[in-house]
């Protein structure tokens, strides 16, 4: 039995056909171009994540990290006794606590900060605390205002590695000078490391289009 022959295309078919296949390649290469940018943004965090520029500056900024009803955790203890050692070294005379209550009715991070740092011998009147912000996008807009009240003009950023890339560019679009400061880690690299990195550099391409994560 023979098939049946199908009917040769219409000029407009075949128009529609050529635009549904230029359509579905120009999505391809859109799709290509994203995953470059975003492992060429990964690559950048990662050589950031281990480099150092503690230099003089107005205030040294610590981002928030997790508390246990009034006691920080081993992150953000490890943050703070960097801040700490930059502090001592006479750095900035002041330091910039960030991070909200994450859940806590009674304690937020940056509150829990700043009493650590005063048991560890930080005059209170050199810190200064952020308490409202439950994203880093939140903290640092709000930390760019108070620095902004007290004429502040440069920062040193503590943070971990993997952090600070997107935290100095949120900063300095706000007109900051800003230095990164990693806290020591001794986490080995590997692919949690890299998962870290490339969650940044989605969180770098959501704020740089207006997506406040």
């Amino acid at each position: 039995m023979k098939r049946p022959v199908s009917p040769p295309r219409s000029g407009r078919g075949r128009k529609r056909l050529w635009v549904e296949r230029i359509a579905g390649a120009l999505a391809g290469l859109a799709v290509l171009a994203l995953a470059a940018y975003l492992v060429s943004i990964t690559l950048r965090i990662k050589r950031q994540s281990t480099r150092d520029e503690a230099r003089p500056a107005d205030v040294i900024l610590v981002l928030g990290a997790a508390e246990y009803r009034g006691r920080p955790s081993p992150v953000l203890k490890a943050r703070l006794d960097h801040a700490l050692e930059l502090y001592r070294k006479g750095l900035a005379p002041r330091i910039l606590t960030t991070g909200g209550a994450g859940g806590d009715p009674q304690y937020t991070e940056s509150e829990v900060g700043r009493a650590y740092l005063i048991t560890q011998g930080v005059p209170s009147e050199a810190i200064l605390v952020e308490p409202e912000g439950d994203s880093t996008v939140y903290s640092l807009a709000a930390a760019s205002e108070i620095m902004s009240r007290l004429e502040l003009r440069s920062c040193i950023v503590v943070s971990d590695g993997y952090h600070i890339f997107r935290v100095k560019k949120i900063l300095q679009a706000r007109g900051l000078v800003v230095y990164g400061s990693p806290r020591p880690s001794e986490s080995p690299e590997d692919w949690r490391k890299w998962w870290l990195y490339f969650r940044q550099a989605a969180g770098y391409v959501l704020w740089s289009i207006g997506v406040p994560v």
